[in-house]
């Protein structure tokens, strides 16, 4: 038999209402080797004051379809390997694959800002961190150095800078790691944007400043009522901060749905996978972290059938439609949905019987 393609959205549109809707998403990039299928039909919706966190191996699309939203994929349009993207971003009833360079970048900061997962690199060695912040505002808000500083100064005391007034006018190597990250979150949120994605916010800090990381943002999120991406392979960070999940493998969304449902009853064995592998601190545990055996799939060269099959140890239970046919993302229960060829009932039954009291 042969490879089935999908002819339908990833997900059934999202309705009308949301803030942010995405409409079967592809990203490839073309090189020599072949096509990278960095994001392969993703469809998602977000509402204000809700956030939804995207999860998965490294490799599996994450970030590359957060600096789509961004529109960061589009600076090299015409060149060789420039990516190629279709489908629909609308962004408060704006849509944003077909809208035009300057208004892309009317809106990144404006509307749409990014928490970038190394603040050092980030931000610029040769200007102070408040210039920067400075700058950022000045780009979307025709105000003077001396109005733009003041609301500097205020952003990083709302972040938690110690001494806001005197450490606005030091450099990003001056600032401790946790520090900068609370810099880069005044950065984005100095033009008070209504979509805020955070790509590993967490990444590189201790524990402690971790849980101060994502307090803040918990909080800020409350205060400008901001539609927030967090895009982690951290199920830990969703588990504090999502309301939502989206779990990504190959290119494609294979679970998603309220975080309550995919903590408790996850329906996907790479979601198992997933929560198997993850320390857990509430209960007693006698046996080592059981890791996904194999290896994330090229996405020069994806599988056939369902991606995830080669490392799969329930193939058996679909008579072989893992290794020919791609699995749609099926809603199993309301807001719930699953991308796997075993029948619901079957999977619950696995779950309930194998899995639950591995987790």
């Amino acid at each position: 038999m042969s490879t089935t393609e999908e002819t339908t959205p990833v997900l059934e549109s999202p309705a009308p209402s949301k803030f942010l809707e995405v409409r079967d998403l592809t990203v490839h990039f073309p090189t020599d080797d072949g096509v990278v299928k960095s994001v392969d039909g993703l469809s998602f919706g977000l509402e204000r004051g809700r956030t939804l966190g995207i999860v998965g191996e490294s490799g599996s699309g994450k970030s590359v379809t957060s600096l789509a939203l961004l529109g960061l994929h589009r600076s090299a349009q015409k060149k060789k390997n420039a990516a190629r993207i279709t489908g629909e971003i609308w962004l408060d009833g704006q849509e944003l694959v077909t809208a035009s360079d300057a208004e892309i970048r009317r809106l990144r900061g404006e509307k749409m800002a990014m928490i970038f997962q190394d603040p050092l690199s980030s931000m610029h060695p040769f200007f102070t961190v408040g210039a920067q912040i400075i700058e950022a505002y000045r780009v979307h808000n025709h105000v003077s150095k001396q109005v733009a500083r003041k609301r500097a100064i205020e952003m990083l005391e709302l972040v938690g800078i110690p001494q806001p007034n005197t450490r606005v006018d030091d450099y990003p190597h001056q600032f401790s790691g946790g520090m900068r990250q609370r810099a880069m979150i005044a950065m984005a949120l100095v033009c008070n944007p209504s979509l805020l994605i955070a790509d590993e916010p967490t990444t590189a800090l201790d524990v402690t400043v971790q849980a101060q990381i994502l307090d803040l943002m918990r909080d800020l999120q409350r205060e400008f009522n901001s539609a927030l991406i967090i895009i982690t392979h951290d199920l830990g960070v969703v588990a504090e901060l999502a309301d939502d999940i989206m779990v990504m493998y190959g290119g494609k969304a294979v679970e998603y749905g309220p975080a309550h449902d995919l903590f408790k009853g996850p329906e996907h064995p790479y979601t198992w996978g997933l929560l198997g592998s993850m320390p857990r601190l509430d209960r007693a545990r006698a046996d080592r972290l059981t890791p996904i055996q194999g290896n994330p799939p090229s996405l020069i060269n994806v599988p056939s059938g369902c991606a995830f099959h080669p490392r799969c140890p329930y193939t058996g239970e679909t008579g072989g439609r893992s290794d020919t046919e791609i699995p749609l993302l099926a809603e199993t229960s309301p807001g719930h949905l699953v991308r796997c060829h075993m029948d619901p009932a079957r999977r619950r039954e696995i779950f309930t019987e194998q899995i639950r009291e591995t987790l």
